[in-house]
C-alpha cells in the first residue's frame, strides 16, 4: 500500500451493499420555497436566461412552483419581477432588505417598512432576511443590530398587515460557532469559507460592540422573541429553523409559536444523518414545514431530497460531490407516509404563500 496518500484526497466509497431506489420525480407537486434564480454566489443567474429554460428543468423534476430569494429591492426587485412574469405563478420573487441602509441612521425599520410596500406593490409576495441581521450589520453608531432589534418592529408589523411571509435566516449550523479545530465537524467546509466561521464568539455578558459574534443560542434565543414578540407575521425560519442539529429545540419552538413554520432547505445532510429523530419531526409538524433546496435548480439535488423523503433506503450521499461538502457522514431515507408527502412538497407553501391549492 502506498503511503503517499494524504487525507485531503481520501475519498471513500461504500461497500455495503443494499437497495437503490431512485426516485426521478415526486409523489406530489413541489413547491421550491428556498431557491436563487439572481446574481448570487448560490443562484444560476437565471434571470439572465431565457424563462423557457429554467421551467424545463423544473418539469424535469416535478417542480411545479419555484420561490426566487433574489429580489432585492427597488429597480433590481422590478427588474426580477419582469423578467420572471411569464412564468406566471410558477416563478415567485421575494423582495430583500438593505443592510447597509441600518448604517444611515436610527429610522432604518421604518425605511425598510415603506420600501416592503414598495415591493408587495412592484409584485413581491414575500421577504427574505439573511443572516446578516444579528452577525454583521451594524447601525449609526457601529453597533450590531440584532435579530430582536425593536427599531425593525416596523418591518415585521408591515409584512404581517400585507400579508407577506417572512423567510428567516438567522445564525447557521452550530459547528460555525465553534473553533476550527479537530474536533470541528465542518472543518473541510470552513477552512473552504473561511467568512463563514463565525469565532471567536464573544460572552452574553459583554458588549454588543465587541468585534466577537454573538453565540448560536443567544442567536436562537433572539428569534424565538421576535417571533413571539410579532404573532400576526409569519415566519418561516430557513435550513430547518436555522437549527436543524437540535430538532428538540425547533419542535418546541413550532409548539409555542403558532405563527412560525420552518423549510428544509440546504439541510438534507443533518436532517439524513437523524433518520429516527427527523421523520417524528416530518410528521408531528407536518403542517409547519415546507420544502426547499437553496440553489441553482439542480435536477440531482432534487431527486436526492425525493429519495430521503419516500424512500427507506440506507447510507447513500447526501450531495453530488465525491467528497461530502458538509460533513464526512452519509444520510438515511424517512419514507414519509403520502398525506405527509403532500403538505411537505407543496400544500404548505401554497398556504402560506397565498398559491392556489395543488394543481
Amino acid at each position: 500500500m502506498s503511503g503517499d496518500l494524504r487525507l485531503v484526497d481520501y475519498a471513500p466509497k461504500s461497500m455495503l451493499r443494499r437497495p437503490v431506489n431512485l426516485v426521478d420525480r415526486p409523489a406530489f407537486s413541489v413547491v421550491d420555497a428556498h431557491a436563487h434564480l439572481g446574481p448570487t454566489p448560490f443562484g444560476g443567474r437565471w434571470f439572465e436566461r431565457p424563462v423557457r429554460e429554467l421551467l424545463d428543468v423544473l418539469d424535469a423534476v416535478g417542480v411545479e412552483t419555484i420561490v426566487d430569494l433574489d429580489g432585492g429591492w427597488d429597480d433590481h426587485l422590478r427588474a426580477e419581477v419582469d423578467h420572471f412574469a411569464p412564468a406566471g405563478k410558477r416563478v415567485i420573487v421575494f423582495a430583500g432588505v438593505d443592510y447597509d441602509d441600518f448604517a444611515r441612521d436610527d429610522d432604518f425599520g421604518e425605511r425598510a417598512a415603506r420600501r416592503l410596500r414598495d415591493a408587495a406593490a412592484a409584485g413581491a409576495r414575500g421577504l427574505k432576511v439573511w443572516k446578516l441581521l444579528g452577525l454583521r450589520a451594524r447601525d449609526s453608531r457601529g453597533r450590531l443590530v440584532a435579530v430582536d432589534d425593536p427599531r425593525l418592529d416596523p418591518l415585521w408589523s408591515t409584512a404581517g398587515e400585507l400579508g407577506l411571509p417572512i423567510l428567516i435566516h438567522v445564525g447557521d449550523p452550530i459547528a460555525f460557532f465553534l473553533p476550527l479545530d479537530h474536533h470541528n465537524e465542518r472543518y473541510e467546509e470552513l477552512v473552504e469559507h473561511p467568512d463563514w466561521h463565525f469565532w471567536p464568539t464573544r460572552r452574553p455578558d459583554e458588549r454588543a460592540d465587541d468585534p466577537g459574534f454573538p453565540p448560536f443560542d443567544e442567536i436562537m434565543a433572539a428569534l424565538r422573541r421576535l417571533v413571539e414578540r410579532n404573532p400576526a407575521t409569519t415566519f418561516i425560519g430557513a435550513h430547518v429553523g436555522c437549527a436543524a442539529e437540535d430538532l428538540d429545540w425547533v419542535s418546541a419552538m413550532l409548539d409555542a409559536c403558532p405563527n412560525y413554520a420552518v423549510d428544509v432547505a440546504a439541510r438534507l445532510g443533518e436532517l439524513g444523518r437523524q433518520p429516527y429523530t427527523a421523520r417524528e419531526f416530518f410528521i408531528r409538524h407536518q403542517d409547519r414545514i415546507v420544502f426547499g433546496t437553496d440553489g441553482d435548480p439542480d435536477p440531482g439535488e432534487y431527486r436526492r431530497w425525493y429519495r430521503f423523503l419516500e424512500t427507506r433506503d440506507e447510507s447513500f450521499d447526501y450531495g453530488g460531490d465525491e467528497a461530502p461538502a458538509q460533513g464526512r457522514w452519509q444520510i438515511h431515507g424517512i419514507e414519509l407516509p403520502p398525506e405527509v408527502l403532500r403538505k411537505v412538497y407543496g400544500a404548505n407553501a401554497r398556504r402560506l404563500i397565498g398559491l392556489p391549492e395543488d394543481p
